[in-house]
């Protein structure tokens, strides 16, 4: 394991040590910062020597170049769960410091009963970036429970409180990653004006899910879409079906080295949507399968990128049969993975590849979710 200096510095190889796709050249310097003060200090410092910073929890949302990273790395590494108020009438408000492992956190909260975060089981990272990428899965976002994320403001240069309405949740979305990767922002550069503390969640008293919104979790447990159950079974449900798509961590199984999703569900105007649509009737004959549609409000309506994907030509496995070092995950479509010795570059073809080929054949152009460093797609 690797060891921290007086200063906090730590030595790591390279940054694929640092991140769940496994790939990513060297750091110039890497900081652990445990606890909140530490984290800010880190912080400042690499402001104040003009140095180019990188923070990373989890590293599950990063893909870095072979080339490393030219500046400071800080890992947050703060712990800590606090509970200001608790009760049956104005529920639980849980603090929770951004170092935090977020499925610990989420095993915490079913184990306390408390409900509102239980779908978003086996989510790889940590806490403080579920506002970044408002996680979501299953039929839940933390966009729905969060009430409060303290960040230090490194254009400010102090600590703020920002509420829901400041923080303009999307879809996989923020003002946090908007502040990242902005329209200012060169390409391939990670600059973001926030850095999380901590998160507050308003959660339920409650030893029931929420209503289990998800055909395929709510058919698992045998229940009708819209049901309640108990929190522990509804955990357990939501880490089954990751686990059968590849979703959950596992040393031994390379289906398990990605970034996740690698691609967003788009988000598409309706008149763009019939388009899509009419080019499947074309590619796959007019009484095969029809693209996925879901209301996303305001003449918009969401599509499924893993089917897109799947019917574009790109089947579970795509590159990975091949024995090529970077390929589809066996066992869903919408992971990237890392075969045992793929480099950013591999990653970044097999990306391309999937990209264009959805584009020429639906005419849909699919954004990537994780974000790139010292890369552009």
């Amino acid at each position: 394991m690797a060891q921290a200096n007086e200063r906090g510095e730590t030595a790591y190889g390279t940054l694929a040590e640092l991140t769940t796709m496994r790939v990513g050249g060297p750091p110039r310097r890497v900081i652990t910062a445990t606890t909140e003060a530490e984290l800010i200090e880190a912080v400042r410092e690499t402001d104040a020597a003009g140095e180019p910073l990188l923070v990373v929890g989890g590293g599950s949302n990063l893909l870095v170049a072979d080339a490393g990273f030219p500046g400071t790395v800080v890992l947050v590494r703060t712990t800590g769960i606090e509970v200001p108020h608790a009760s049956a009438c104005g529920g639980i408000s849980a603090t929770i410091a951004a170092g935090e492992t977020w499925d610990d956190v989420v095993a915490h909260a079913c184990e306390q009963g408390w409900s509102g975060i239980e779908a978003l089981s086996g989510i790889p990272g940590a806490t403080g970036a579920t506002p970044v990428q408002n996680v979501g899965a299953y039929g839940q976002e933390v966009a729905q429970t969060i009430a409060q994320v303290r960040v230090w403001d490194r254009v400010e240069q102090r600590v703020r409180t920002l509420f829901p309405g400041d923080l303009a949740f999307t879809y996989r979305h923020s003002l946090l990653k908007e502040s990242m990767l902005g329209p200012d922002a060169p390409a391939g550069s990670v600059t973001p004006r926030f850095v999380v503390l901590t998160v507050t969640f308003s959660l339920r008293p409650t030893e029931l899910s929420q209503p289990v919104e998800y055909a395929d979790l709510a058919a698992g447990l045998g229940v009708q879409v819209g049901q309640r159950v108990p929190l522990g079974a509804a955990r357990e449900a939501v880490l089954e079906q990751r686990r059968r798509r590849g979703m959950v961590l596992d040393a031994q199984d390379h289906d398990t080295w990605s970034c996740g999703s690698f691609f967003t569900n788009p988000i598409l105007p309706v008149a763009q949507m019939e388009q899509v649509v009419a080019r499947a009737a074309e590619r796959l004959g007019a009484d095969g399968p029809v693209p996925p549609q879901f209301p996303a409000g305001d003449g918009l309506v969401k599509s499924s990128a893993a089917w897109l994907i799947d019917k574009a030509g790109f089947g579970k496995g795509f590159w990975t049969v091949e024995g090529r070092p970077a390929g589809l995950s066996t066992k869903h479509t919408l992971a990237l993975t890392n075969r045992g010795s793929a480099q950013a570059q591999d990653v970044l073809e097999l990306a391309r590849t999937v990209r264009d080929g959805v584009a020429q054949a639906f005419g849909v152009r699919l954004v990537n979710e994780p974000v790139l460093v010292g890369l552009e797609l």
